[in-house]
């Protein structure tokens, strides 16, 4: 007679080695800050070299990365951005903030509560010195100003456009339908960007702006269309490189958190990368994936 406890292995050994689990659904989120330094990210402030943090504008303190102010005497427009150090095309997009204290002097009235996170920027590496802000589709950041309202997870373009209602909209600034969210509460904001197609911005779990096509061109970019020119925010010497570019669809690019003299916290900052290996025979298979990267396949 067989051994029944033999046996039970034997069927259980069998069983694992012709199963495969099924994990294709589990999401694999990517933490874009660690939660104890800068590792991964660039620096790079207008007016300053690269990786050159002036006077600690970006820190971490208690799990955060805090965009502060306190070693400055005025602002000078010292606009400055912290670009992860991957670039991503089809994604989503996790984090909260906070607006917290008082505007630093010199800061312009319309920064009063004002920061985002730049989405398809051009590399740190590929600003100009005195460059303000990087081409870029930028999802604003926006505080309550106690009275009246301020929507949040707004769309603004540096040297960008985007499409809204099958039309090229290029104004600079184009307003969510979110809430306004005042005082120094924490918001959570979520956002989906499928590369160059579609781009929507997620609020406290309400979507409150689509838009398709982000593209070079509009502000700093046509100064016919917008009215504004590149000297606005720093001297860009290459400008006709960027005019040429007028109408490419910007398909990734990198992300990078904005400081532009208010005060800013940052916390819990995640992706989900939709780009990956789509055959679902691959050990690394996720049924979650938008955009196909054979090359990327395990078996």
């Amino acid at each position: 007679m067989k051994n029944p406890l033999i046996y039970l292995c034997v069927v259980l050994i069998t069983s694992s080695c012709n199963t495969k689990m099924d994990n294709s659904s589990e999401e694999e989120w990517i933490r874009l800050f660690n939660g104890k330094d800068l590792t991964g990210w660039d620096i790079k402030i207008a007016g300053f070299e690269l990786n050159d943090n002036y006077n600690e504008t970006f820190v971490v303190e208690d799990s955060m990365i805090r965009i502060q102010y306190v070693n400055y005497k005025t602002f000078n427009d010292a606009f400055g951005h912290m670009y992860y150090k991957t670039p991503f095309s089809h994604y989503k997009l996790r984090f909260d903030y906070r607006f917290i204290g008082e505007q630093l002097d010199g800061g312009a009235s319309w920064n009063i509560r004002n920061s985002g996170i730049m989405l398809h920027a051009q590399s740190a590496t590929s600003n100009e010195f005195d460059q303000g802000f990087p081409v870029s589709i930028e999802l604003q950041l926006l505080g309550g100003l106690g009275t009246g309202e301020r929507p949040t997870a707004n769309v603004c373009t540096p040297g960008t456009a985007v499409v809204m209602a099958d039309t090229i909209n290029y104004n600079h600034c184009i307003s969510s339908e979110s809430k306004t969210y005042d005082g120094d509460q924490w918001v959570h904001v979520d956002a989906t960007v499928i590369g160059g197609e579609d781009i929507t911005f997620i609020v406290e779990g309400d979507t409150v702006l689509n838009f398709q096509s982000p593209q070079i061109g509009g502000g700093y970019i046509s100064l016919k269309r917008a009215g504004r020119d590149w000297d606005n925010f720093g001297i860009i010497r290459d400008k006709e490189n960027w005019i040429n570019k007028a109408g490419t669809v910007l398909t990734e690019g990198f992300i990078a958190l904005q400081a532009e003299s208010h005060p800013i916290d940052f916390k819990n900052i995640e992706l989900l990368n939709l780009c990956g290996c789509m055959d679902s025979k691959a050990l690394n298979y996720k049924d979650y994936f938008v955009q196909n990267d054979p090359n990327s396949c395990l078996y």
